[in-house]
């Protein structure tokens, strides 16, 4: 076996090489396909990012970018078009959106409160392009919150710590003013503005609570005062009738003598004294 020709060596060695080419190129094949497919897979990534056509949902506003920068374009609801791969749409939602936070402030006297406020505001359609240029998407944090916070702190400085429990509408309508003065002129409308609850100080409640049972109890006072001249006054009026009564009826006798015969005929039985002596009152004066 190791006497061989060497004629019959090369084809055997030329066959190896061969085989071992054909498996090279068919490892090299089974590599090339996942990269082959991963690339095309970018490459419709890609050209979907950039499908020069595209849609504003209900609510929304679209802001037209260049290279980056902001054209000033807003698209609308619908439909837009733009240039792939220079061009870029930037969606903002208008609708109206709720905020409910709290706000630690305090009173005209010093009396710390603590808020608790909620605000339904929404972007101004024709504002959000320059909303975007100057604040980006963070509006609400950068924006909205500081002036919030701000707002409640000057409106609840201006009133003391009982008027914002007596005058809670004047309270509502002074903060909301102050909100809106600070976000309008940054394309932000604020629909509404209430005041959810004002939680004041253990000690100060019990101020309060002390101060309304004081006035409950001077009132119960009062009104017992009152009634008591109320029925004091009625006793002198009905002693004021009697006294008059009598006034009257003595004026009758005075003038009228026979009226006294008749009343007490009125009380007569009808029977006679069975004895009278000489100087005796006749009952019945007949003449």
């Amino acid at each position: 076996m190791q006497d061989f020709p060497q004629n019959f060596q090369e084809p055997l060695q030329s066959t190896e090489e061969q085989v071992q080419q054909r498996i090279r190129q068919i490892k090299n094949i089974r590599l090339r396909k996942p990269v082959l497919l991963a690339a095309i897979f970018v490459l419709l990534l890609v050209l979907i990012a950039n499908f020069p056509f595209g849609t504003i949902g209900a609510g929304e506003r679209g802001i037209q970018l260049r290279f980056g920068a902001v054209t000033g374009n807003i698209f609308g609801e619908g439909l837009y078009f733009r240039i792939p791969f220079i061009e870029r749409v930037q969606k903002l939602d208008v609708k109206i959106q709720k905020d409910e936070v709290e706000a630690p402030a305090a009173s005209k006297d010093l009396q710390t409160v603590k808020s608790v406020v909620a605000l339904n505001y929404h972007l101004d359609p024709k504002e959000v392009a320059t909303l975007f240029q100057e604040i980006g998407l963070q509006y609400n944090s950068r924006i909205i919150a500081p002036a919030l916070q701000e707002a409640v702190k000057a409106g609840t400085a201006e009133f003391t710590a009982e008027e914002l429990i007596t005058k809670r509408p004047e309270v509502r309508e002074r903060i909301k003013v102050l909100l809106t003065e600070k976000l309008e002129p940054r394309g932000i409308i604020l629909d509404e503005f209430n005041i959810v609850e004002f939680e004041f100080s253990r000690t100060f409640n019990d101020a309060i609570e002390a101060k309304v049972t004081a006035e409950q109890d001077a009132l119960a006072a009062q009104n017992k005062l009152e009634r008591v001249k109320f029925e004091a006054q009625q006793k002198i009026e009905e002693a004021k009738g009697k006294a008059e009564a009598i006034t009257i009826e003595s004026q009758a006798l005075r003038n009228n003598p026979q009226v006294l015969q008749l009343r007490s005929l009125e009380k007569w039985d009808g029977k006679l004294p069975q004895f009278l002596g000489s100087d005796a009152i006749p009952f019945i004066n007949i003449r």
